[in-house]
C-alpha cells in the first residue's frame, strides 16, 4: 500500500490537490494569513513539500474581496483554469445571522501553466440569496457541470447547509438551487451547527460527497452523502446521508479535528488518496480559526464490498513511507 510522511505541509488548511494531464500535482489551500491565494506544483506529491509557492492573487485593499480569503480550489474546465474561493468585506460578523459575511468568487486563467499568466476576476458566484457562503467545489457528470457549496439559510438553525446547482457557465449558476443536507445529527452540531467543505468522489457507480461538520477544533469530523450515478443529482431524495462520521479525531494517533478534504490519486495512477487538514493537538477552548494549527495530511483509502469508501482514521505523523 502506498503511504506518505505526514504532515505533507504545515499551516495549510482546506487543502486541495489536482493531478493534471500534464503530469503535475497542483496544490492550493487557505494561506495562514487569509490574505492571498498561493499555488505550487510538483511531479510527485512529496515534491510539493519543497515546491515554490507562487502568489497568483491577493486580497483587495478594500471592498468585498478585502478580508478572510478562504478555501480556494483549483479546477480545469473546458480548457481554462478556474479558482473558486470565498472572501469577506471585513472580519465583522453579520449582526443577525451571527456568521462571517463571505461570498463566493471565481477567477480565470487560460495559460497552460496556472502559476503563470493572468488571473482575471469573473465576479461573485450568485446564489438564491445573499448570505454567508463558502467552500465551493465543481464536478462534471454526464457532460453537465455541478457546483456544490455551503451557505447560511436565514430560516434554518446553524451556520451553513450544503447546496447543489447546475452551472450555466464556469462562474454562473442556473436557477434551481437544491439543499442536500443541513446539520441535524448530534455529531454535526457540536458547538456550532455546520455542514461545509464538500468534496466529490465518483467511484463504483456512485457519486460521493464527503463534507465536514461541527466547530473547526477537535470536534470537526467528516460525513458522507451518496447518490447513484444514474439518479437525478438535483433531487434531494437521490442522496443518502450516513448517520455517523466517516473520519474523525483519533486520540490514539494524536490527530484532532480532521476535515475539509479533497481527493487525488497517487503516482501509480490508481491508488485513491484522501487529502485533509488536521490538528496535532486540541485547542482547549482557544480560537480555532486563527491559530494556524491545521496541517495538510494525505493517506490512501479503500472501498468496502458495497463500493463505499473506507477512510480508517488519521494516521500518526511521520508514518513510514513505502516504495511506490
Amino acid at each position: 500500500m502506498v503511504s506518505y510522511n505526514n504532515p505533507l505541509l504545515l499551516k495549510q488548511a482546506d487543502p486541495f490537490i489536482h493531478k493534471h494531464t500534464d503530469g503535475f500535482y497542483y496544490f492550493i489551500a487557505s494561506a495562514p494569513e487569509f490574505d492571498r491565494i498561493d499555488l505550487r506544483r510538483a511531479e510527485t506529491i512529496d515534491g510539493l513539500r519543497e515546491a515554490e509557492a507562487v502568489t497568483v492573487w491577493a486580497k483587495h485593499s478594500e471592498g468585498p474581496l478585502s478580508s478572510l480569503i478562504w478555501a480556494p480550489e483549483l479546477h480545469y474546465i473546458e480548457g481554462k483554469w478556474y479558482i473558486y474561493f470565498a472572501a469577506a468585506p471585513s472580519e465583522v460578523g453579520h449582526s443577525e445571522h451571527k456568521t462571517f459575511q463571505h461570498r463566493m468568487y471565481a477567477i480565470e486563467n487560460d495559460n497552460e501553466n496556472p502559476l503563470e499568466g493572468e488571473w482575471i476576476e469573473k465576479g461573485q458566484v450568485k446564489t438564491n440569496w445573499e448570505s454567508f457562503c463558502l467552500d465551493a467545489t465543481v464536478f462534471e457528470h454526464k457532460e453537465v457541470f455541478y457546483y456544490v457549496w455551503a451557505q447560511k439559510d436565514p430560516d434554518i438553525l446553524g451556520n451553513s447547509n450544503l447546496y447543489i446547482a447546475e452551472m450555466e457557465n464556469s462562474w454562473t449558476l442556473k436557477a434551481k438551487q437544491v439543499m442536500l443536507t443541513k446539520p441535524d445529527l448530534e455529531w454535526e452540531m457540536r458547538k456550532i451547527p455546520v455542514n461545509e467543505g464538500p468534496a466529490v468522489l465518483k467511484r463504483n457507480g456512485k457519486i460521493f460527497i464527503v463534507y465536514s461538520a461541527s466547530a473547526t477544533d477537535e470536534n470537526y469530523a467528516m460525513g458522507l452523502l451518496t447518490a447513484d450515478e444514474k439518479s437525478d443529482l438535483l433531487d434531494p431524495v437521490s442522496w443518502e446521508k450516513a448517520k455517523n462520521p466517516v473520519f474523525q479525531t483519533s486520540e490514539e494517533n494524536n490527530k484532532f479535528g480532521p476535515g475539509h478534504n479533497s481527493f487525488t490519486v497517487a503516482e501509480d495512477g490508481k491508488t485513491d488518496l484522501l487529502v485533509y487538514h488536521v490538528r496535532d493537538q486540541k485547542t482547549d477552548g482557544g480560537e480555532a480559526l486563527n491559530d494556524a494549527g491545521r496541517h495538510t495530511c494525505i493517506q490512501p483509502f479503500t472501498f468496502d464490498e458495497k463500493g463505499y469508501p473506507q477512510f480508517g482514521e488519521p494516521v500518526r505523523n511521520k508514518a513510514p513511507a513505502s516504495a511506490l
